[in-house]
């Protein structure tokens, strides 16, 4: 079952940015996916450290401001190891949208640390890796 609950956990990490079809992006759902505290970093192309508001409110902006239109991210592969009640997932992903007008693709990698909490799985700290 904890498999089953952490790729529900990843599918609804990955969605909170969607904003196809005219759909507001809730991305501040983020917020009830992760422990507080949560530990996020981009390594790519550049470095950054964030807390989750400093990573969630500028997407929320971004996404709904209307420069990023049509954008979706999905994971393509991925490896999750699970003991006891903690869990790590090695994974890839794709994602696409309207920058500022124009067409854009891209993709990279993911690693994400799950915790088990009285109140189910979630996200103790997320890191990406960018290239584009």
């Amino acid at each position: 079952m904890s498999k089953a609950e952490i790729d529900a956990l990843t599918a609804e990490f990955f969605g909170a940015f969607d904003n196809r079809g005219g759909k507001a992006a809730d991305v501040a759902r983020i917020r009830r996916l992760v422990i507080p505290g949560c530990v996020i970093v981009s390594t790519g192309p550049g470095f950054a450290a964030y807390t989750v508001d400093e990573f969630v409110e500028p997407r929320e902006r971004l996404l709904a401001d209307g420069r990023l239109t049509e954008f979706t991210e999905w994971e393509t592969s991925e490896r999750t190891d699970i003991a006891g009640d903690i869990a790590s997932r090695f994974g890839e992903y794709r994602k696409s949208g309207i920058l500022d007008g124009e067409p854009f693709e891209g993709g990279g990698t993911k690693a994400i640390q799950f915790v088990r909490t009285p109140d189910g799985w979630r996200i103790a700290a997320f890191s990406w890796y960018d290239p584009a």
